[in-house]
């Protein structure tokens, strides 16, 4: 089968995806909180950056090679983290790891991701991130920098834009609980997806039951009791990070120290004054707060206030919606939900496929605008094109 025939566009995968997962693990990768405006108001403010076509250039050679802190990459994108990875698809940190390493762009796990840092350790390639939601108890810190490290994760990234659990409602209606357990409900959502059910069984055979987050395992020892739906074990251990916090992490890890989930220019200065080494511009696609702004809307600001490396995410659908980040500033982007539709549409050969999906929509865009490297972008006049209207 020709996938690029069958599935040209980001927006085939997510539809198979859908056809193969059961209702409570899409409505968990596809949700957002609230009424879900944010999510929208990414894809409509993405929309409403256009650019003048340019003409009579001539045949030319097309480079998607980029320089991003300090090193050379074969691509200006990369997978973003996502929790419970595994609930999604068996495997899933797995494949994503191995398809990150092998095509050279960065990998990252989150901390509640269905495998540890010890399970990736085979797979990663040296564009390897660790993303950390921030435990209080300053000794299960340390210790799980250490395993990161050990594991080979050279890049660490602060969430910070998750104080407490959002409500997700789309999520709490499908009938999903924290821990993923295998209620009459959902058990008969799992029997009409046979495909997943039948990974997830081979996957988890020795470990029984549902996905769960396994970097946790040693140092939570008792249930989740009082938690809500939303609210997973992790919430058990950690707390909510500040300036000190930051600054503490700052000196505990040697590598590349990333902050993600910034979108106010003023955070800029003090996070550079504390020696973070790149910013995550980010609204967590909408899953955390519902009258937060599109995520592009505040990268022109925060260009304009720091020179440090920004990285960009939050409705990115195909090679166009890169351009556009990068044209208002980012230096790079990452992508969680597409490489897990991805992974659940075509199994391990879809995160390879969209690399390539996203690699060719991001040649054809920049044939139309004269470009031959992604170096040009920044010499682009920027136009705010009418938002759509009237349309599905």
């Amino acid at each position: 089968m020709d996938l690029h025939q069958t599935y040209p566009g980001l927006e085939d995968l997510r539809a198979a995806a859908q056809r193969r997962l059961p209702e409570f693990v899409w409505e968990y990768l596809d949700s957002a909180t609230g009424q879900e405006a944010t999510k929208r108001r990414n894809r409509s403010a993405l929309d409403q950056i256009g650019f003048m076509p340019s003409i009579l250039h001539g045949e030319q050679e097309v480079a998607l090679n980029t320089r991003f802190m300090g090193r050379d990459l074969p691509l200006p994108f990369g997978i973003a983290p996502l929790g419970m990875s595994g609930l999604i698809w068996p495997d899933a940190e797995g494949h994503l790891a191995r398809c990150g390493a092998a095509a050279g762009i960065p990998y990252s796990l989150s901390t509640v991701a269905s495998q540890s840092p010890e399970d990736l350790a085979p797979h990663l390639g040296p564009e390897a991130w660790f993303q950390l939601y921030p435990p209080k108890d300053e000794t299960i810190r340390s210790d799980m920098l250490d395993r990161a490290r050990r594991a080979g994760f050279s890049t660490l990234v602060l969430t910070v834009d998750v104080p407490v659990a959002s409500r997700r409602e789309r999520q709490v209606r499908s009938g999903l609980t924290q821990p993923p357990r295998l209620t009459p409900r959902l058990l008969a959502q799992v029997m009409r997806k046979p495909r997943w059910a039948l990974g997830m069984a081979h996957q988890h055979r020795h470990e029984g039951g549902m996905p769960h987050m396994r970097t946790l395992d040693k140092y939570v020892t008792d249930n989740s009791g009082g938690l809500s739906s939303t609210a997973h074990i992790g919430y058990l251990l950690r707390t909510s990070p500040d300036w000190d916090y930051v600054r503490w992490l700052r000196g505990a890890w040697q590598g590349t120290f990333v902050i993600k989930g910034v979108l106010r220019a003023e955070d800029a200065a003090p996070l550079e004054q504390i020696g973070v080494d790149a910013l995550w511009v980010s609204n967590h696609a909408g899953r955390q707060f519902d009258a937060a702004p599109a995520s592009i809307e505040a990268l022109p600001e925060l260009r304009a206030a720091t020179r440090l490396p920004l990285i960009f995410d939050s409705g990115i659908e195909g090679g166009l919606d890169i351009l556009r980040a990068l044209a208002l500033g980012a230096d790079f982007v990452m992508l969680g939900r597409a490489f897990h539709f991805a992974l659940a549409a075509l199994g391990s050969a879809g995160p390879q496929h969209l690399i390539e999906v996203l690699s060719k929509d991001l040649e054809a865009n920049m044939g139309q605008l004269g470009l031959q490297n992604l170096a040009e972008l920044r010499k682009l006049k920027v136009r705010r094109l009418p938002a759509l209207t009237g349309l599905p």
